[in-house]
C-alpha cells in the first residue's frame, strides 16, 4: 500500500543558495548515503552480534524526504539509499518515487539515486524500484560458496535468494550491477579467484573491501585485514590484471580488468591505502544525525532541530556548518585510533 507524502515544490527557487558543500580541507561535498533503517535480516560477523533484541530507529518517510531535498538545494548529487537493510523499509518505493524528481542545483540533470542491499528481497523489489525511478544497485555478498556464505551471514540457505536478486536487478536494468565483499581472513579470502570467475560469468562488477573496525563484537584487528598487495597476487593466480583509469576523482575503487579485457573488479581498501583527500560523502543515520565520516567520534542531531521547529533555512545554516567540521581523515592502524561509538549497521553502509 502506497505511502502518503507531502507534497513539495520540486522547481522553487532554491532558498539556501547554488553554493556547494565545502567543508574546512577545502573538499566539494556531492555524494549524501542517507540509512533508511538500521534493521536487517542478516547478522554478518563483520557487522552484527548475532543477538536479538535490539532497539531500532527510522524516521518517518516524508521527513527523510524532506532532509535529502535541502541536502540536493545545497549541491549534493548521488543519493545512496542504505540500512541496515532498506528492503525491509515499509514505503521504501515511495520515497524513491519522489526523490527521483528532485533535480541537481548545478545542472538540472535528475538526481543519481542508488541503493545498497544485501540482495535477500531483491528479486521481488528489482523492477518496481527501477520503476520508481532507482538508478542502480550495489548488493553485499561476501562469497560465491553458499555455506561459506550462510557461515558469514549466519542465515542458512540465503546465498541462492542474493543470486537471484543480483539477476533480478540486471533484468531490471539497475545497472551496472555492483556486488561488494568484505574480505576477512579465516573466513572468506580464498573466494577471491571464484569471486573473479563470478564477475566474467555474471557480468557484474565484483568490488573487494577491506574489513574495517566497525563492527558490533570488535572482532577486528590489523591480522584479519586483507591487503591489496596479497589481493592483487591471488587473482593474478587466476589471469593477469590490468589496472583501470578512475572514473572519477572521489572514486573510492581502484579499477581492475584481466588481460583479455573481461570482466572488472575494484578493490576499496580504506585500511592500508586511505583515500580521505579527496572524499565526498557525508551520512544521515537513520535516526536522523549527521555523520561527517564513518569513523567520526561524535553524531550531529540534524532530526532533533526538525523537531523541535527548524525552518529548511534554519536546516540548511545547520548542514553547512556540520559540513565544514569534516574530518581530514581517519586514524585507522594509529596508536591513538578510537573506534566510532557506532557499528556500521547503527550508521549506514
Amino acid at each position: 500500500m502506497a505511502v502518503s507524502l507531502p507534497s513539495f515544490d520540486l522547481n522553487q527557487t532554491q532558498p539556501h543558495g547554488h553554493s556547494r558543500l565545502i567543508d574546512k580541507h577545502g573538499r566539494a561535498i556531492t555524494d549524501l548515503r542517507v540509512s533508511v533503517t538500521d534493521r536487517c535480516n542478516y547478522k554478518c560477523v563483520y557487522c552484527r552480534t548475532g543477538n536479538d533484541g535490539a532497539q531500532y530507529s527510522e524516521l518517518p518517510i516524508a521527513d527523510y524526504l524532506r532532509i535529502v531535498r535541502i541536502f540536493v538545494e545545497l549541491g549534493i548529487e548521488k543519493v545512496r539509499l542504505t540500512g541496515g537493510e532498506p528492503l525491509l523499509r515499509k514505503g521504501l518505493p515511495d520515497l524513491v518515487r519522489e526523490l527521483a524528481k528532485l533535480k541537481t542545483t548545478a545542472d538540472g540533470h535528475p538526481l543519481d539515486l542508488a541503493l545498497t542491499t544485501n540482495g535477500h528481497l531483491l528479486a521481488e523489489m528489482a523492477q518496481p524500484l527501477k520503476d520508481a525511478g532507482l538508478t542502480r544497485v550495489t548488493i553485499s555478498m561476501d562469497a560465491v560458496d553458499p555455506d561459506i556464505f550462510a557461515r558469514i551471514t549466519r542465515v542458512p540457505g540465503s546465498f541462492h535468494k542474493v543470486r537471484e536478486g543480483i539477476r533480478a536487478a540486471q533484468r531490471a536494468s539497475l545497472g551496472p550491477v555492483k556486488v561488494n565483499c568484505v574480505l576477512l581472513r579465516g573466513f572468506n579470502e580464498d573466494q577471491i579467484v571464484p569471486f573473479a570467475k563470478f564477475a566474467r560469468d555474471e557480468g557484474v562488477i565484483v568490488r573487494f573491501i577491506e574489513f574495517m573496525p566497525l563492527e558490533e563484537d570488535r572482532l577486528w584487528t590489523p591480522e584479519t585485514v586483507v591487503p591489496v598487495c596479497e589481493l592483487l597476487d591471488r587473482l593474478s593466480t587466476f589471469r593477469p590484471v590490468v589496472r583501470l583509469q578512475a572514473n572519477a576523482l572521489s572514486e573510492t575503487a581502484q579499477r581492475y580488468t584481466f588481460d583479455d579485457g573481461i570482466g572488472e573488479i575494484g578493490i576499496i581498501a580504506p585500511v592500508s591505502q586511505a583515500f580521505c583527500g579527496h572524499c565526498s560523502r557525508i551520512r544521515l543515520t537513520s535516526d536522523g544525525k549527521i555523520r561527517t565520516c564513518l569513523f567520526s567520534q561524535f553524531d550531529h542531531d540534524l532530526y532533533g532541530r526538525m523537531r523541535r521547529g527548524a525552518t529548511d533555512d534554519e536546516i540548511a545554516v545547520f548542514i553547512r556548518a556540520t559540513v565544514e567540521q569534516k574530518e581530514a581523515r581517519h586514524h585507522i592502524g594509529e596508536p591513538d585510533f578510537l573506534k566510532p561509538s557506532r557499528s556500521m549497521v547503527h550508521i549506514g553502509g
